[in-house]
């Protein structure tokens, strides 16, 4: 069966792939998937900054109205609000129009679970099944769903994030930050966020723009340069720039530093984990080392996932997780939500650098030091799970494998370094991390591994 559903929602290029036509379908296939389970399913519907925002909504809306659900509008606002909003209100479901960190020519639709988490894959695929079988009854004109809005999803939420951190020691630092929006749906979130915690707050790219003209929307280095050089010359205690739809944080340090997010993800484990004497943390088996050591020196144990939020999210529920996350920026917070959330995490790293005392630069350096090497090859999808076996014979005979995890992908660990073979949800490809204490060895495991992978392919 054609798969709809990446490791991320619906995604695709407007008026391409992602159509109003496709929307609408979209619409009435999730509408019938939840009219299994209830009569009149309340929806709550969002979007992020993007220009294509309406149109996708407008179309979904009518999809969904069209087989009995009545749907709430909550506006433009982070993929995190909506998924708080669902949870609090008790809404049956909700969908969010929103492409992320893609460029601005994408759109895509997002299915939330009653509980505010991303469905799962077997339900996606419920949803898939009713899309392309096209049976879909429409309900009698007289059955036809109901229409309204409601604004007050951001303050429910900033309100929650405000009761999680300590407000107190926030406030009393009078933190400096430089916070670039990308002009994106933390927007509207997180500028008066920081103001209501007393911080002193230079804006970039803090309106909300759907061509993404201040940066591109995926906060990666390249794209955070003009973040870089501002931090140090306002003299700001850190930076923090936010991806499209806000629900991934990455920071810049004091001196203008890039923090790569394994290391923010780190520092704040570290932190939690010590203020509750332990815990469970949970990640995908491509998060850094790093995570697992100052994890396990404060008394904490970390369990491992296949990648994905959504299933990061789950297990963290299942096992009672302190705290969890990804190494991309994408953190959870299970005291406020089962899901990404930046706004959230920015308020933490506040309080944390308020706690503590001491700059970001410092703490970062505290952190172990690992070199991560990430690369990619091309894979036909109908080849992948052939090329997975086979790499799977061949390192069972190598000499310098330890052992090998299948929770996502081949996971190789040897005596000084680990790499990790997986094909991508999305793409067709595959991804290849290799990490090591030495950046020699790093690059070797991914390049011996990238070359095994197009061998096989060919």
């Amino acid at each position: 069966m054609t798969k709809l559903f990446g490791t991320n929602g619906v995604r695709g290029v407007v008026n391409e792939d992602m159509t109003s036509e496709l929307a609408l379908a979209m619409g009435k296939a999730i509408g019938s998937y939840l009219r299994k389970t209830k009569d009149k399913p309340s929806v709550a519907i969002g979007t992020d900054a993007r220009i294509s925002n309406v149109m996708l909504k407008t179309s979904c809306t009518s999809g969904l109205l069209s087989v009995g659900c009545d749907v709430v509008d909550l506006g433009i606002l982070p993929t995190p609000t909506l998924q708080f909003a669902v949870k609090e209100k008790n809404f049956d479901a909700g969908v969010i129009i929103t492409a992320s960190h893609n460029p601005p020519q994408f759109n895509g639709i997002k299915v939330i679970d009653g509980d505010g988490t991303e469905l799962a894959k077997d339900q996606e695929e419920e949803i898939e099944k009713i899309y392309f079988s096209g049976n879909i009854e429409k309900t009698p004109w007289d059955k036809v769903g109901t229409f309204s809005q409601w604004n007050g999803a951001i303050d429910l939420y900033k309100k929650s994030i405000l009761s999680n951190v300590n407000v107190t020691a926030i406030k009393n630092a009078k933190t400096s930050v430089v916070l670039d929006c990308g002009n994106g749906a933390g927007c509207f979130v997180a500028p008066s966020l920081l103001n209501e915690l007393d911080c002193k707050v230079r804006e970039l790219n803090c309106e909300p723009d759907g061509l993404f003209r201040g940066r591109p929307s995926e906060p990666v280095p390249e794209n955070l340069k003009e973040l870089m050089s501002i931090v140090p010359e306002e003299g700001a205690e850190f930076g923090v720039a936010q991806d499209g739809d806000a629900d991934r944080a990455i920071f810049v340090d004091e001196k203008g530093n890039f923090v790569f997010g394994d290391k923010s993800f780190a520092l704040i484990a570290r932190y939690i984990v010590r203020q509750r004497g332990g815990g469970k943390v949970v990640t995908p088996v491509s998060t850094s080392s790093c995570l697992e050591e100052v994890v396990k020196a404060e008394g904490g144990e970390v369990i491992y996932t296949a990648v994905g939020s959504p299933i990061v999210a789950r297990v963290m529920k299942k096992v009672d997780a302190v705290f969890g996350g990804e190494e991309n920026g994408g953190l959870i917070f299970p005291e406020h939500q089962y899901c990404r959330d930046s706004a959230m995490t920015i308020a933490k790293m506040l309080e944390l650098l308020a706690i503590e005392n001491r700059p970001l630069s410092e703490l970062i350096d505290e952190l172990p030091k690992y070199e991560v090497v990430k690369l990619k090859t091309h894979c036909p999808n109908d080849k992948k799970s052939q090329v997975m076996n086979r790499l799977s014979e061949i390192v069972a005979d190598e000499s310098e494998v330890e052992s090998i995890d299948r929770t996502d992908g081949v996971k190789i660990y040897t005596k000084n370094g680990w790499v990790l073979v997986r094909p991508s949800g999305t793409e067709p490809i595959f991804r290849i991390f290799a990490e090591s204490k030495e950046k020699s060895r790093a690059d070797n495991l991914a390049l011996k591994y990238k070359k095994l992978v197009e061998e096989i392919v060919q």
